[in-house]
């Protein structure tokens, strides 16, 4: 049966949720406050990431926070505030970051970012679009002896997964990557993984959309939610008011923004990531994660991208200059004779990711009203998981058979601080 569905948000979860949605032969209806063309869908590394296996709440992650805490330049910059909704994330954060649940999770996201790989494939055969995909493979490259044990036993792990993972030395990343001239001491090869030109996908998709009737309403802000008993009946924006049958809230770091004027609480905090790009030939043909610098390194179509660090300040549109500076010095530290040009420094741009405090993603309906629900929190794995997460929306809005199990992906799931 098609149901009118109201989806807020026009990032890659948005866009995927129709795409699936209207294949279903659902009336589907996108509002986005911006003009659906910047933020964190269009700024991000563009990787499809079986390899990243480790979620964000990892042990140790607290430590090293707390020492880079008061360092404006460091990869994971955390900047103290007292905030409630801060506060009560970041110990559910703490309490999240421990092996056992960490160990828990990694099937999990191995799972849904294998199924991400293989719907971006899908969608790319289809022949309804051109966008730039490539899988050849990621290169965790590091600088010393300590990182690359680290980096190696999670190489192992991810082995026990049935990820194909290969541990070579410098000589072997030459070969590979013969006109980088990459400085490292080796690098973990993961082959799993693939990568894309973000802002090319999200171009064809909403141009797609657009065709096939899928309406798009720019610049419009959520104003209300209208309830009736369990259920959202519409959707006030600033300009308009919208029946739903079905309400899909996907407004990365903002959500929480708007569940809170319907008494959800979904725990997000907004971690800003920068991007730098440049048009000159790098050499560069394999994605790369510069290991102790925590920097994306992404061959896009006509550009390199360098991308990176997790910066938890709340909502702003700063850009910190020093963070930008972090990641250029990063460049040049592991690509000799790599230097990124005060121009191209001051072109960086930054995307807010939505991060939940045990590294999983919302995904699924809420029980406090039974047409809403929630696609977010994805943190740096948004790209990886737009489509499972749009396949998923909707699988359970037609009532099919689901793709995956999403109980770990719930929204009601409990933390210390909520009461459900």
């Amino acid at each position: 049966m098609s149901k009118k569905v109201v989806i807020i948000g026009g990032g890659i979860m948005g866009v995927c949720s129709a795409y699936y949605l209207h294949k279903e032969g659902h009336e589907v209806t996108i509002i986005d406050k911006s003009n659906f063309s910047k933020g964190a869908s269009f700024v991000n590394a563009g990787y499809i990431t079986p390899s990243h296996i480790i979620s964000l709440a990892a042990p140790g992650i607290i430590t090293k926070g707390l020492k880079w805490m008061f360092n404006p330049a460091s990869p994971f910059y955390v900047k103290p505030r007292l905030d409630k909704d801060f506060l009560q994330w970041a110990w559910a954060f703490k309490k999240s970051a421990t092996a056992s649940k960490v160990e828990k999770a990694i099937p999990i996201i191995k799972e849904i970012n294998i199924l991400g790989r293989t719907l971006y494939e899908e969608i790319k055969q289809s022949g309804d679009f051109n966008f730039h995909y490539e899988r050849k493979g990621l290169l965790m490259l590091y600088k010393t002896d300590k990182a690359g044990e680290e980096e190696w036993e999670v190489g192992q792990r991810a082995i026990k997964e049935g990820l194909n993972v290969n541990h070579i030395t410098a000589e072997e990343v030459k070969k590979m990557e013969p006109d980088a001239a990459i400085d490292c001491k080796g690098a973990i090869y993961f082959d799993s993984d693939a990568h894309m030109t973000p802002n090319e996908f999200m171009t064809e998709m909403i141009s797609y959309l657009k065709e096939k009737g899928v309406t798009f309403y720019t610049h419009e802000k959520v104003q209300d939610l209208v309830i009736s008993k369990d259920a959202i009946k519409e959707v006030m924006t600033t300009k308009r008011k919208l029946k739903a049958d079905e309400v899909l809230i996907a407004a990365g770091s903002w959500s929480p923004l708007l569940t809170r004027k319907l008494g959800v609480k979904i725990p997000i905090q907004a971690g800003k990531g920068y991007r730098i790009n440049t048009v000159r030939e790098t050499g560069i043909t394999i994605p790369a994660l510069l290991v102790e610098a925590k920097v994306a390194v992404t061959p896009m179509n006509g550009f390199t991208r360098f991308a990176g660090t997790m910066e938890l300040a709340g909502f702003n549109d700063n850009i910190n200059p020093k963070r930008v500076k972090a990641i250029s010095k990063a460049v040049s530290n592991y690509y000799q004779g790599l230097s990124l040009t005060q121009e191209e420094e001051a072109s960086a741009d930054f995307g807010l990711r939505p991060c939940s405090p045990d590294g999983l993603p919302y995904i699924g309906r809420t029980h406090k009203y039974k047409n809403l629900i929630i696609a977010s929190g994805h943190a740096m794995m948004g790209w990886s998981l737009g489509p499972p997460t749009g396949k998923l929306v909707s699988e359970i809005i037609s009532d099919k058979k689901l793709s995956l199990d999403i109980n770990p992906f719930h929204p009601d799931r409990k933390f210390f601080f909520c009461k459900r």
